[in-house]
C-alpha cells in the first residue's frame, strides 16, 4: 500500500495460513513480482534478508529478544539505514481496587490471560489485586478457571486450545516448575483424558510476592496475582511500568478519578478499563506498544502507513512541496 516490494516471512510454525494471505494479494491483483513468501527457519530466511542492503525496512511481530537480534543486525550492515517496525510481547498487568466488582473482574481477566491459551501479545500476565477483595476474586477465579472448556480449537465449545508447538510448552512447565519453588501455584486446570500427548497446557494461576519475580514474558496460559495495600497502588504501577514494557494495561475500578490517575502513570500503549484486555482490531483501535513492546508507530493509527515511507520536498524557488516516497524503489526495464 505504500509502494514497497515485500518479502513476507512468516513464522516458522504458521506456514499454511500466510501462505494462504499471500495467494489472496496475489489474486487480488498485487504483482508476482512485488510480493515474494518466503517461509522457512527464521535464523536462515530472515537473518539473509535482514543482512542484504537492498531491505530498506524490516516490520517485526514476535519476541523482544528476537527484535534485539534484528536491531542489531541492521545497525552492523554496511548501506542505508533501514527502518525497523516492531511489535513485541509485554508484561502486561490489570490492577483491580476494593470498588471493583469482582464476578466482572474474573471474567474479563480469565478471558484475557486464557483466550488462545495466552498466546497473545496482549494478553494478561500479571493480575495486582487489592488486599481488601483479593481473597474473593481469587476463589471465584478458580471456580471459574474449573469450567474452561480445554480443547480442539476448531470445536466451538473449546476455551483453550494448545501451545503453538512442544518448545512452548516446555518453557511454560519449567516456568511452573521454578515458581511452585518461589512463588505459590493456586491452582492449574485438569486437562482431559486424552490431551496429554500434544501440546496442551493446562491454565494456571500462581501468586506472587513481587513483579520482580517475573523475569521475562511467560507465553502461554499462566497467569500470576499479586495482592497489594490500597496506599500502594501506585507504587504497584511504577513497578510494572519498571519492567520495560509498555503494550497493554487493565485497570478494573468505580473511580472516575482513579481511571484518569492510571492513564497519566501508566505507560502501555493501550490501556483497558473494566473490560478485558484483548482483542483490539485495528483500524478500529490503534495498537502498538513502547519500550521492550515494540518501537511503534501503532498499527490502524494516523501515523503507520507513512513509517514505510521516506518524507521528501521539492523547492520551487521560495515554495517547498512535500511528499512521500516508498521505502524501496524498483527500477524496471
Amino acid at each position: 500500500a505504500a509502494g514497497n516490494t515485500v518479502l513476507a516471512k512468516p513464522a516458522e510454525q504458521t506456514p499454511l495460513v500466510a501462505f494462504r494471505a499471500s495467494q489472496l494479494l496475489l489474486e487480488a491483483g498485487v504483482p508476482t513480482d512485488v510480493l515474494h513468501f518466503l517461509p522457512g527457519d527464521g535464523a536462515t530466511i530472515g537473518g539473509r534478508a535482514v543482512q542484504d542492503p537492498r531491505v530498506a525496512g524490516v516490520a517485526f511481530t514476535g519476541s523482544s529478544d528476537t527484535a534485539r537480534i534484528i536491531n542489531r543486525a541492521l545497525a552492523a550492515r554496511n548501506g542505508p539505514i533501514a527502518a525497523l517496525i516492531a511489535e513485541t510481547g509485554g508484561q502486561n498487568a490489570m490492577f483491580v481496587d476494593s470498588s471493583a466488582l469482582p464476578e466482572q473482574v474474573v471474567i474479563d481477566s480469565a478471558y484475557s490471560a486464557f483466550n488462545s491459551a495466552g498466546q497473545r501479545c496482549s494478553a494478561l500476565r500479571l493480575l495486582c489485586v487489592q488486599r481488601d477483595i483479593a481473597p474473593r476474586v481469587i476463589e471465584l477465579l478458580r471456580g471459574h478457571m474449573d469450567e474452561l472448556c480445554i480443547g480442539d480449537p476448531a470445536d466451538l465449545a473449546t476455551d483453550v486450545g494448545p501451545t503453538i508447538d512442544g518448545e512452548a510448552r516446555e518453557l511454560l512447565q519449567a516456568h511452573v516448575k521454578r515458581m511452585s519453588v518461589e512463588a505459590d501455584v493456586l491452582h492449574q486446570c485438569r486437562l482431559p483424558d486424552g490431551l496429554g500427548e500434544g501440546t496442551f497446557f493446562a491454565p494456571t494461576l500462581i501468586e506472587i510476592d513481587s513483579v520482580d519475580r517475573l523475569e521475562r514474558e511467560v507465553f502461554g496460559p499462566v497467569l500470576h496475582v499479586l495482592r497489594f495495600r490500597g496506599r500502594d497502588f501506585e507504587k504497584m504501577i511504577d513497578a510494572v511500568n519498571a519492567t520495560g514494557y509498555g503494550l497493554t494495561m487493565g485497570l478494573h475500578s468505580r473511580i472516575d478519578s482513579r481511571a484518569r490517575r492510571v492513564a497519566a502513570l501508566s505507560d502501555a500503549g493501550n490501556l483497558y478499563i473494566n473490560r478485558n484486555m484483548i482483542g483490539a482490531v485495528v483500524g478500529v483501535q490503534p495498537f502498538g506498544g513502547a519500550g521492550l513492546s515494540g518501537t511503534g508507530p501503532k498499527a490502524g493509527g494516523p501515523n503507520y502507513l507513512p513509517r514505510f515511507a521516506h518524507e521528501f520536498s521539492i523547492s520551487n524557488n521560495i515554495a517547498a512541496v512535500g511528499g512521500n516516497a516508498s521505502l524501496l524503489s524498483l527500477a524496471t526495464d
